[in-house]
């Protein structure tokens, strides 16, 4: 497969037309921002980390029952994916507090909550990615039916619960995440996007040291170091 013009360029992906009308190919960027984009830096390699350890986290989602929009890798950059119509919503799963929740609630920071929360937030960077309630979804067009926000909630608990064991057997605790959808031409809802230290939290069970993106946002350091670990834990087989 090669790369034809490019449809998009997001934060941290470009997606590219290819041979095929129904595929797409996403190159994995180097690339790091955060705050919406208020602060932006590179780290060389973050790219291809990120696209190894989606690649086999959505390769373990498919094993037990979500179905993905990936294809296959093409390589240490790239991946073949089906072409979907993204809902602008972004799906959070929180097991801990800390971040925006402990900032607009004043949740302890580092809290287990007694039940993981399902939250939306509108996936447009000019309004900063504002919280979404279910009505909003309806009143402003971003799904057609309530049905189809249970389906994201259904679909982001399975995800977290699959995940949630998978780390913890490799001593990380995933203290949240965001996951997106898309509906391909079937009308089938699809994970979509990536599952990456980009877009969870990890932090070690034993130190709670931070392996994910919050060591750029906090200056914290060792970026691809952080990357790497979490690759390698991911990589790991079960004893």
């Amino acid at each position: 497969m090669e790369k034809k013009e490019l449809l998009y360029e997001g934060k941290a992906k470009k997606l590219y037309r290819c041979e095929d009308d129904d595929l797409l190919i996403a190159e994995f960027k180097d690339d790091l921002t955060a705050f919406n984009a208020e602060k932006k830096g590179t780290e060389e390699g973050k790219g291809a980390l990120n696209c190894q350890i989606s690649t086999n986290l959505f390769n373990l989602l498919e094993k037990h029952g979500i179905k993905t929009h990936l294809i296959k890798t093409l390589d240490k950059n790239h991946q073949l994916v089906k072409k979907v119509d993204i809902i602008p919503i972004e799906v959070v799963a929180r097991n801990t507090a800390t971040g925006s929740l402990t900032k607009r609630l004043g949740i302890k920071d580092g809290l287990v909550l007694p039940f993981t929360l399902v939250e939306f937030y509108y996936k447009n960077d000019d309004l900063n990615d504002p919280i979404l309630t279910d009505d909003h979804c309806l009143l402003m067009g971003l799904v057609d039916d309530r049905s189809k926000l249970q389906i994201l909630k259904d679909k982001a608990l399975k995800i977290n619960e699959i995940l949630k064991d998978f780390f913890a057997q490799r001593d990380l605790n995933l203290i949240d995440f965001k996951v997106e959808f898309g509906i391909d031409k079937n009308g089938e809802i699809l994970l979509s996007d990536e599952i990456s230290p980009d877009s969870c939290r990890f932090w070690d069970k034993k130190t709670n040291e931070k392996l994910d993106k919050d060591r750029f946002r906090q200056n914290l350091g060792n970026v691809k170091v952080a990357y790497e670990e979490v690759l390698k834990r991911v990589l790991k087989e079960n004893k």
